[in-house]
């Protein structure tokens, strides 16, 4: 007999785009976004250190929030703070309010050496009293209207206050918590512990957010059954497959009405690439470059454009032909001409009949 399936919860799936420093940012957002079924953006951090920032360190990091704190997608976009003084930032998020945010995010997770040397991030998760300070500071000073959520790791070097953390955040006030299921010390190493979040769930009630290791349409589905999480945050998968939000969400609305095969298609065909075929992503690499052009140093953009390739060739052949072309190539102009040739190429496919590469 065939194995079952995971049980899924029948609650509609929510879908968070994660931040990825260097890479995910406002503009490969947009472009994510653009693609479909992204429900909720999150921001790289804002560093807060002993200062009140102005209102462009806001909107520089988050420039959606000069267009109502959404993508040109129409997808809400919550900026993300971190720090460690719970007074300067209930200062800044007071600032950050004034911007009509859909949200603030606190970051307790970010496991980077120089953040967590100068007290930011995951290394507060061995402070939880620290982190109900400063969530409850933060709540403080926004409206309630605002939503204020907190994401975190299962902990530093371990899971040991795990709980403690999550209490913590509740008891402050927190809307929403979302869990990274590793420690800082397990850094990004599979596996991602989900067991651990379903832990997280019976001894909180606030609404949670799964994160780590979803790659697919079937590790979605099969967080969502250890977790019983119906919200999903991603990154990293979501860079290597610009499908595979809108692959989860046509597989969960599949699902909801009782599709025999749950949603998966009928081919052997990665469903998030069903979702959006390689001639779209060319669409979007055209897009992508030139943006990065516009606004990155020119001596960092083909690094920018192969850093990208580099996730996509996990998933799409033609991405591992073009990194193959494009290796060794670091002059911007020689890289413009050859997306400027594809470029070309797409004008020339959508005149044809039946062109179907538009976003």
């Amino acid at each position: 007999m065939p194995q079952a399936a995971p049980k899924k919860d029948t609650a509609q799936v929510t879908l968070i785009l994660a931040p990825m420093e260097g890479l995910l940012d406002h503009g490969l957002r947009e472009l994510l976004t653009r693609a479909g079924g992204v429900d909720r953006c999150v921001s790289e951090f804002i560093r807060i250190t002993d200062q009140l920032l102005p209102t462009r360190s806001f909107t520089r990091v988050v420039p959606e929030l000069l267009r109502g704190g959404r993508t040109r997608a129409g997808v809400p976009v919550r900026p993300q703070l971190l720090g460690s003084d719970p007074a300067c930032l209930a200062d800044n998020a007071a600032r950050l309010a004034e911007l009509a945010p859909p949200g603030i995010d606190l970051n307790f997770g970010c496991p980077a050496k120089t953040v967590n040397r100068h007290r930011g991030g995951a290394v507060l998760l061995d402070e939880p009293e620290l982190v109900h300070a400063i969530v409850a500071a933060v709540r403080r000073a926004v409206p309630a209207h605002v939503p204020v959520s907190a994401k975190m790791r299962l902990g530093y070097e371990d899971d040991s206050r795990l709980l403690d953390c999550a209490r913590a955040i509740e008891s402050a006030g927190a809307s929403e918590l979302t869990v990274h299921a590793r420690t800082k010390a397990q850094g990004y190493k599979p596996p991602a512990y989900w067991e651990s979040i379903a832990r997280v769930r019976q001894a909180v009630r606030l609404p949670m957010v799964a994160n780590g290791d979803i790659w697919s349409v079937a590790d979605a589905q099969r967080c969502r059954a250890v977790t019983g999480c119906t919200t999903l945050m991603m990154g990293r998968g979501m860079v290597r497959r610009p499908g595979l939000a809108l692959a989860i969400a046509q597989a969960d609305a599949a699902a909801g009405a009782h599709s025999a095969n749950h949603g998966a298609p009928s081919s052997d065909t990665d469903p998030a690439v069903q979702a959006l075929p390689w001639r779209r992503i060319e669409a979007l690499l055209v897009d992508f470059w030139a943006d990065v052009s516009a606004r990155v140093e020119r001596r960092h953009r083909a690094g920018r454009l192969k850093l990208w390739l580099n996730y996509l060739r996990h998933a799409y052949p033609e991405a591992q032909q073009a990194f193959d072309v494009l290796r060794l190539v670091n002059d911007a102009d020689a890289i413009g001409a050859w997306l400027l040739s594809i470029q070309e190429r797409l004008a020339q496919d959508s005149r044809a009949p039946e062109a179907d590469f538009v976003l």
